[in-house]
């Protein structure tokens, strides 16, 4: 039996190929990565949970100044809380890093990170950005509402059987089914469950899922080929999600150093962080 590579989420988010960008924020995710994607027939997607409302309205008008196609834009759907009682003993460490590199000792107190999620929301809203993407959680119920209004797509990124129902149930167009080998960090929503993440293998998930949910699903952890693809296909999903296969791509943001160590790496090399 062949693999039809033409499936539903090809018509839902109007791409050629069911191969989605992950919103790798912190660097790796540029405007140029995400435009090259969605160029090439994927779903590009602008990983944007740490930058600032007017930075992610820029790259939206950017992007749209590279290609017409559709694309998304990720963003964490949590309201962060900084865990400070261990800052001193992280800061001794970083310290010595710090030393050797020449660079000043950092200000003694807690380290701050700013809610922005409903301003950096309120910005895609704003610019109507095709496919609004979340991971660690679902829009909350008005923004679902203005999303659907405005005719936008919505992904949620889910680690379990119960997250996908939840996210379906809540407007979701999709989710993406994200088992344990996905790279940087998996979008559990209750991290005080699970503290590394579920770790449920992405071969294991996609079947529970696919049972489960009446949306599509789209793959995403430890696929890097067209084996993986057929593979992710062959279980139900209807289309896979890549990060890291995208990390050593000309247009990634990640640094020349971090791109020869993943070259250079062994399925001995991950590790949880």
């Amino acid at each position: 039996m062949g693999i039809q590579l033409e499936t539903s989420v090809c018509g839902l988010f109007q791409i050629r190929y069911p191969i989605f960008l992950a919103g790798m924020a912190g660097g790796p995710s540029t405007v140029k990565l995400t435009a090259a994607v969605s160029a090439a027939g994927g779903l590009g997607t602008l990983g944007a949970a740490y930058m600032e409302p007017a930075a992610i309205r820029k790259a939206i008008q950017e992007i749209r100044e590279l290609t017409d196609l559709p694309f998304a834009v990720n963003l964490f759907a949590i309201e962060v809380r900084d865990d400070n009682t261990r800052i001193g003993e992280a800061q001794q460490q970083l310290n010595l890093l710090r030393d050797k590199l020449g660079i000043p000792h950092a200000e003694d107190g807690p380290v701050l990170t700013p809610n922005l999620f409903r301003e950096q929301l309120a910005v895609l809203l704003e610019e109507k950005v095709p496919v609004i993407s979340t991971a660690f959680g679902v829009l909350p119920p008005e923004y679902m509402g203005q999303a659907k209004s405005a005719g936008l797509r919505v992904i949620t990124m889910v680690t379990t059987v119960e997250e996908a129902v939840l996210a379906e149930q809540s407007g979701c167009d999709a989710v993406v089914a994200q088992g344990s080998e996905a790279g940087g960090h998996r979008g559990t929503f209750d991290v005080s469950q699970h503290p590394s993440g579920a770790n449920i293998g992405t071969f294991a998930l996609v079947p529970q899922i696919v049972d489960r949910v009446g949306v599509p699903v789209i793959a995403a952890g430890g696929i890097m080929d067209g084996r993986g693809v057929a593979a992710a296909l062959a279980l139900g999903a209807q289309g896979v999600q890549m990060g890291t296969r995208f990390m050593t791509a000309v247009e990634s943001g990640a640094h020349a150093t971090y791109q020869q160590a993943l070259l250079a790496s062994t399925e001995e090399s991950t590790v949880i962080t």
